[in-house]
């Protein structure tokens, strides 16, 4: 293993990121406290509470991980595509280092910044909402979970976008709306029959539903279901980029 390649790469994306302080980690910050302050002081106060929990309270591990999901694909498709469009990415590729080495730095840097983010959000929601933690190392597993394995679908949207444009389309038209749709705001237990097992179907239910059980101990899900789909899902992105590896799409021409 080429430890010096892997640390270059990642040195190289972290300074990147500490170089846009503003738009890297104040920007996600300060419009995650603006639904704290929306929707866990104002309209919180005044919504029944959740499994015995207050809305402000109940909906926090759903806006933290809202946040990662996008975050972590923002930034692994972002680190990835600025190789490819100024063409310094033939230069890693010629390298005398393997694909695994090349995801290890990039897809670690983005995981990263995700991961501060989201205990960044976590400590600021504390000012806004009394919330507790019954799991608190539950609760930093699906952290990492969650932010490598969109860091590695990130990576793979940044091969495969040609165009600035396309970076936006998968976050914007599919992830975003699977996000809300998949119990950031609500207990899927609160719809009725039918579209809780049409919801079932959407993966980022069991992401929210396990971390919200690391908070409060309660879960529209199994918990072990949890940790298998986020599992299978960072299993199947790691197949893919190594077909891509091993293929050259979007890479070698």
């Amino acid at each position: 293993m080429n430890w010096f390649a892997i640390r270059a790469i990642y040195h190289f994306e972290m300074a990147r990121t500490f170089r846009t302080l503003l738009q890297s980690i104040a920007s996600p910050v300060i419009s995650t406290s603006l639904y704290f302050v929306v929707f866990g002081s104002a309209i919180g106060s005044r919504m029944i509470a959740i499994d015995g929990i207050s809305y402000g309270a109940f909906i926090v591990p759903g806006l933290i991980m809202l946040m990662l999901l996008t975050e972590s694909i923002s930034n692994a498709s972002f680190g990835i595509y600025m190789p490819k469009y100024s063409g310094t990415i033939y230069e890693v590729l010629s390298a005398p280092i393997s694909w695994v080495e090349i995801v290890i730095g990039y897809v670690g840097a983005a995981a990263s910044k995700s991961i501060l983010l989201g205990l960044l959000i976590l400590m600021t929601a504390r000012l806004f909402v009394p919330f507790s933690i019954e799991h608190p190392w539950w609760m930093l597993l699906f952290l990492v979970l969650t932010s490598i394995s969109f860091s590695l679908f990130g990576f793979i949207i940044g091969i495969w976008a040609d165009g600035w444009e396309k970076l936006q389309i998968i976050p914007l038209l599919i992830v975003m709306p699977l996000a809300f749709l998949g119990g950031s705001f609500y207990s899927i237990s609160m719809l009725p029959p039918l579209w809780q097992t049409i919801t079932l179907f959407n993966p980022v239910v069991y992401l929210i539903s396990g971390f919200r059980w690391s908070f409060y101990g309660v879960a529209d899900v199994s918990v072990g279901l949890s940790l298998a789909m986020i599992s299978v899902f960072m299993l199947t992105c790691l197949a893919i980029i190594g077909w891509i590896f091993r293929t050259g799409y979007k890479l070698k021409n």
